[in-house]
């Protein structure tokens, strides 16, 4: 294209551009940045410049110049349509020219492209399978289904939302699938946990023939006296066809409900989003495997023992049960039989244990799981078999004299080991006796709170004896109580100083640390709660720090409960009260004479750093993103002084520590199927005194994420042609759950030559349709697919071989198909050679033998013989 035809394409696309102020676009001749969308039709105008004095021309050097174009008024266009995919920007040099002569410049433009709606997403599988049990809990994923898209991911248009469109069938209008709106985790609903039904058919016991004539013989139970031969019955083909169809139920072809999803772009927020649709074939088998609990059984029950109490079924008839218990104690009086029958050995007693966890094992002869272990729980049921016990031989209870008509005195207590809550444990408190017999107590039938009914007095009685009945719904006992009358509390509490001085502790004194004894009295009664003395620190225990240890007798020990910290609290004031069990007498009040102070001051001591957290543990994706900060470690000298870090431990060389920050970065990729948890030792330390330092155990994790494909643990077998037995195939993930297994094994292509059954969660038999006629070697594309749906078709060759008796391949070795391995072909020359050396040294040796004593035969003689 002539510059000529540039400049008439140029202005009549200036003269058209409707809407669009070309003066924004004029600037002068510096370094700029442009913003171009992708897919802008073209000739576009993009900027123009500025045209220098005497600037004629202009020139473009660097990237993009098949796209950019300038003209000679210094307009810069698009000539060619850009493509966000194929590159995101674009820089290049712009000079102004007199004729052939640089006047100014270079300048650089930088052009980014802007992306565009202009990819739809789109699911990694047009078609995704799913086999679930009935009962499934809502919300736990059975099947992912992830899609992508081609735009900007750090754009709106790149973003995705999921859907449900439609559930066929939805006969009562109900949805029994969801998917989460941002993963594509694919789960039940709570109407789908209880809802989704397996297909009806025959039910078999453990052990029981699966044949044609078992199936014949059920059909005899419930059809008695039919004359009609099975073949030509309608009623037991029908069920046949049923009966087979359920057995091998394929999703792709026979799928149970068949789910329509749809993934939009632009978070499915605009009119303008894009879309992709995939389907989801959901296949429900039967769930017999139904936990019978929670099992009530009443304690010390009479009868016959083992007793039956309950069954559980497999949805693998021939399973082995197990059974053990959750808290692996030593008495364990349950047992399973191999029908899954759970039995009772012995008479079970509540208050030795109220409640036994069991659990059930489903297992194939392989020592293999077929179901998800059974958690059953086993309540003992109370019966009242347990008298009240009082808590004391005897409880002693003090009152002062002369207080009011109804004051407490005190409460007796008394327990019952029958379950608490229930009539059996509910107690009732009587009065029986009372010595002198005076009647001067009552007693709370529920609480067995104890008041007095009259005015007491120490010259009357000093001591009463009451004699209690506890009671339950069954049983009694007596408690005995005794009630001491003491002297009115109308003396004081005496500390023998007001003032203990001023006491220094270091800043590191160990916590248990004796300060001080102070001392006080007190001279009401002795040995009674008027004379009793306790202490407690009342003012200037910030942060309780301090404590006062005391036996009653009027000694305390003023102690550090906790550790000491100068940079918080430097000094203290401490003010501490003596007080008395019992309240004074009306009238009389503590004063200053029951309070004593002292101070005490901490002094700075050079302490390590410390952290802020205790524990370090640390959770990231496996594919966490090499060079991000993995953990800031944030600690702290209490002096303040500058700090410095170090970490070691990381055998894998996988992470690095900033010396000045704390902050834990990774500086390597990070693999969990390498090493899942590790532990690495950071260390603070002051910089002027390193032997100042504090260690701490960082716990790190790696969560796993989906960046293995199941992958068959073997590609090739063979089929022995007189025994066409099944092959077993393998699959493996180094993932874990839930990107490992359950496998999905399907057939990539359909074929009508093969049959493919799952066995368990990773292993599938194939096998062959119909007897083969003929040796060959065939080849099989299989389907491998984790529990999220991922994997690739994987080729597994089959030879299809005449046998030995040994049951092992044999091919003849003139056969077509007969290609000696490299190992085999040195095994057999290794082979041959060996024999040779052998014959050789014989020979040798019979020659020597038969020439001792003469000369040497020439080489020719030897010959024959060797």
């Amino acid at each position: 294209m002539t510059p000529m035809v540039h400049l008439l394409l140029l202005a009549s696309l200036l003269s058209v551009a409707a809407g669009v102020d070309l003066e924004e676009k004029k600037g002068p001749f510096v370094d700029i940045a442009l913003d171009v969308p992708e897919g802008t039709p073209v000739p576009h105008p993009v900027h123009q410049f500025q045209v220098p004095a005497d600037a004629n021309n202009f020139k473009l050097s660097g990237e993009g110049l098949d796209s950019f174009k300038i003209s000679k008024d210094g307009w810069l266009y698009l000539e060619k349509p850009l493509d966000w995919s194929q590159e995101t920007h674009y820089a290049f040099n712009v000079e102004a020219l007199a004729d052939e002569n640089v006047v100014q410049g270079p300048i650089t433009v930088t052009v980014n492209v802007l992306d565009i709606n202009n990819n739809a997403p789109r699911f990694t599988q047009n078609l995704y399978t799913a086999t679930i049990k009935e009962r499934r809990a809502a919300g736990v994923p059975f099947v992912q289904a992830s899609a992508s898209d081609q735009d900007d991911p750090e754009t709106v248009n790149a973003q995705l939302l999921y859907s449900l469109v439609s559930q066929i069938p939805n006969n009562h209008n109900v949805l029994l699938f969801q998917i989460d709106p941002d993963t594509g985790d694919i789960s039940t609903t709570k109407e789908g946990e209880e809802m989704l039904k397996a297909r009806a058919g025959i039910q078999y016991a453990r052990g029981e023939d699966q044949s044609i004539d078992s199936l014949k013989a059920k059909f005899n139970e419930y059809c008695p006296a039919q004359e009609i031969p099975y073949e030509e019955n309608p009623f037991f083909t029908c069920v046949e066809r049923q009966e087979m169809r359920r057995r091998n139920l394929d999703p792709q072809e026979d799928p149970d409900y068949t789910l329509v999803i749809r993934v939009e772009d632009m978070k499915g927020a605009s009119e303008m989003a894009l879309s992709g649709i995939a389907r989801v074939n959901v296949v429900v088998q039967p769930n017999v495997w139904v936990n019978p609990g929670p099992i009530t059984i009443k304690e010390n029950l009479k009868g016959d023992y083992p007793r039956f109490i309950a069954k559980v079924r497999s949805n693998e008839p021939d399973a082995i049960y197990t059974l053990v218990q959750k808290e692996r104690e030593l008495r364990f009086p349950f047992q399973i039989t191999p029908n899954g029958e759970i039995l009772l050995t012995e008479e079970l007693d509540r208050e030795e244990k109220e409640m036994y966890i069991l659990v059930v094992f489903a297992k194939d002869n392989h020592d293999r799981e077929v179901d998800p272990p059974m958690e059953i729980h086993v309540v003992v049921d109370d019966v009242n078999d347990n008298e009240p016990v009082c808590e004391m031989e005897e409880t002693v209870l003090e009152i002062q004299e002369n207080e009011p008509i109804g004051s407490l005195v005190g409460q007796l207590k008394a327990h019952d080991s029958d379950k608490e809550g229930t009539r059996n444990s509910q107690l009732t408190y009587t009065i029986i006796s009372e010595n002198p017999i005076i009647h001067s107590f009552s007693i709370d039938e529920s609480s067995g709170r104890i008041q007095a009914l009259r005015l007491l007095q120490r010259k009357q009685e000093k001591v009463y004896n009451l004699n209690v009945r506890v009671s339950d719904s069954d049983f009694s006992t007596n408690c005995k109580v005794t009630i001491k009358v003491i002297d009115v509390n109308n003396e004081l509490p005496l500390f023998e100083k007001s003032y203990y001085g001023n006491h220094s502790l270091a800043e590191d004194t160990e916590v248990g640390h004796t300060v001080l004894t102070v001392r006080a009295t007190d001279a009401d009664e002795p040995d009674t709660g008027s004379s009793y003395i306790m202490f407690n620190i009342s003012k200037g225990n910030d942060g309780d720090v301090f404590a006062v240890e005391t036996d009653g007798l009027g000694v305390g020990y003023v102690v550090v409960a906790k550790p000491l910290n100068f940079e918080t609290y430097p000094t203290y004031n401490l003010q501490i009260d003596a007080r008395n069990t019992e309240p004074l007498m009306k009238g009389v009040q503590y004063g200053s004479e029951s309070s004593a102070t002292l101070s005490v001051s901490v002094q700075d001591v050079d302490e390590a750093p410390e952290f802020s957290l205790d524990v370090l543990d640390v959770a990231v994706p496996e594919n966490f993103t090499k060079g991000s900060v993995l953990l800031a470690i944030d600690a702290k000298d209490p002096e303040g002084k500058e700090i410095g870090f170090k970490m070691e431990g990381d055998t894998q060389g996988w992470l690095e520590i900033d010396a000045a920050t704390g902050e834990i970065r990774t500086k390597e990729n990070m693999d969990r199927e390498k090493l899942e948890t590790f532990e690495v030792t950071v260390t603070a330390f002051e910089k002027g005194n390193p032997e100042k330092s504090s260690e701490h155990v960082v716990y790190v994790r790696l969560l796993d994420v989906n960046d293995n494909l199941p992958k068959l643990t073997e590609t090739q077998s063979f089929i022995c042609m007189q025994n066409p037995k099944p092959v077993i195939i393998k699959a493996e993930d180094l993932d874990s759950d839930p990107f490992s297994g359950p496998f999905n094994f399907t057939f990539a292509k359909k074929t009508v030559n093969w049959k493919l059954k799952q066995i368990d969660d990773s292993s599938a038999e194939l096998q062959l349709a119909k007897k083969p006629i003929k040796e060959g070697t065939h080849s099989v594309t299989i389907d491998v697919k984790d529990k999220a749906g991922m994997g690739v078709p994987q080729l597994f060759k089959v030879k299809v071989c005449n046998c030995t008796a040994l049951g092992y391949c044999y091919m003849p070795p003139h056969g077509e198909d007969f290609k000696p391995q490299l190992g085999t072909t040195i095994g057999i020359l290794a082979g041959i050679l060996a024999f040779c050396v052998i014959i050789f040294i014989i020979a040798v040796k019979r020659s020597n033998k038969k020439t001792k004593n003469r000369q040497q035969p020439e080489d020719g003689e030897q010959s024959p013989m060797m």
